[in-house]
């Protein structure tokens, strides 16, 4: 066994909580452990919230641990309640299908599934959708304190506005999903983000109960901006790891453009750089009497460097290294995105253009739009009168003109 896992998380930001955590610690370094990560196939590509807790598992199978994949094909027919004030969508078993299968193509590039503590992946729809319900009643459901479970915060939020008998039933699933995979492959540890932490503790309380041996469970931290809001949303949506939906150069260019203040987090996380090397990356700042913290313009290194170690991992170094030369191409060779101000009470992309000296007048604007050659984001601007769109408006954006000109809007 090389270095504590544990030790190596840890350092990197990864770990939240854990329970019985020295015994947990004492068991992953002395042996390799199975653990478990459940993914509910909701959508046909994973996202960068994944990918947080891939990279962990990533870690974890590199000091010895086996990881199994869980793909909730079974689970999804319920909808985990957790971090939700509304029910999720029913989904059909043909869609959740499709979407485990993209899935497994997907994660195979994330894990070795070779050698002694290769990854396997199992569906939890092979045990629970044949389930006999007053079997599992009777097995599982006479170890649960509904008085206990309704302390839980993924109850609680629904509880206001009306929780399904459905959904009630979903930690009763997960903790049995956690037994199941301690009988069958030996796992005695699930992870997982933060916001499952009440339903990985009643899988582990239900292994210590029913089996009398032990369990753990440990979760990550969610991949959050230094404003607490969930980082990965962009104004196209979520940020995917499918190139389909996401392109390798949009992916680049979201990380080569995060703030200043979550550069050495994503580094942390996101990427396999020894922290000494990614703490002097992100060392060149200044401290004002607040305690808030100045970067200076060697910051662009590390968001560089966060860009193109990223983009390596998730889509191949041949796709990373193309798109590291078209943004520097586009921006000057730095990569760096040339900022400005949304200009007060201007409406109309062809005075917009002319504001940011992207046009030297409105007819040079309007044959520019015209052309076909200006676009918000990655949609095109058709028509001389095109407005600004109200979302862009509400979040920035950035304007395109040509393939060699790029502006990031500041919208405060």
């Amino acid at each position: 066994m090389s270095r504590n896992v544990m030790d190596v998380l840890r350092e990197r930001g990864f770990i939240k909580q854990t329970v019985f955590e020295d015994d947990l610690y004492e068991l992953l370094g002395k042996q390799s452990v199975p653990f478990y990560v459940g993914f509910d196939p909701t959508a046909d590509s994973l996202h960068v919230g994944h990918f947080l807790v891939l990279m962990a598992m990533s870690h974890m199978q590199k000091a010895g641990h086996k990881p199994i994949v869980l793909l909730g094909g079974g689970t999804a027919m319920v909808g985990d309640p957790s971090g939700r004030t509304d029910m999720r969508s029913m989904m059909t078993k043909e869609n959740i299908k499709h979407n485990v299968d993209c899935f497994r193509k997907q994660m195979s590039r994330f894990f070795s599934f070779e050698g002694d503590n290769g990854a396997i992946m199992v569906d939890n729809g092979d045990w629970l959708l044949n389930l006999n319900y007053i079997d599992f009643l009777r097995e599982v459901g006479a170890h649960f304190s509904v008085n206990r479970m309704l302390t839980a915060d993924c109850y609680r939020q629904r509880m206001e506005k009306g929780l399904t008998f459905l959904e009630f039933n979903y930690m009763l699933m997960q903790a049995y999903d956690f037994l199941v995979l301690f009988k069958k492959y030996g796992a005695v540890l699930e992870c997982g983000g933060d916001d499952q932490w009440s339903n990985m503790l009643a899988g582990a309380d239900l292994i210590r109960r029913k089996e009398g041996a032990p369990a753990y469970a440990m979760t990550f931290s969610l991949l959050l901006t230094s404003e607490g809001k969930k980082m990965g949303k962009t104004m196209k949506g979520a940020l995917w790891l499918d190139e389909n939906k996401t392109t390798p150069y949009e992916f680049y260019q979201y990380w080569r453009n995060v703030d200043d203040n979550d550069v050495e987090k994503c580094l942390g996380f996101l990427t396999y750089l020894p922290m000494d090397e990614v703490k002097a990356l992100c060392s060149c700042y200044t401290v004002d009497e607040n305690g808030v913290k100045h970067f200076d313009g060697k910051i662009n290194e590390a968001k560089v460097r966060l860009a193109y170690e990223v983009t390596k991992i998730v889509h191949g170094e041949e796709k990373a290294k193309l798109a590291d030369a078209q943004a520097k191409g586009a921006f000057g060779g730095g990569g760096e995105m040339p900022e400005a101000d949304m200009p007060e009470g201007v409406q109309k992309v062809a005075d917009l253009l002319v504001a940011l000296k992207l046009a030297g007048s409105k007819g040079e604007a309007k044959r520019l739009i015209e052309g076909g050659g200006i676009r918000i984001n990655d949609d095109k601007v058709v028509g001389f009168d095109a407005v600004i769109p109200e979302e862009a408006l509400k979040e920035g954006f950035i304007i395109h003109k040509g393939k060699k000109q790029h502006i990031k809007v500041i919208v405060k």
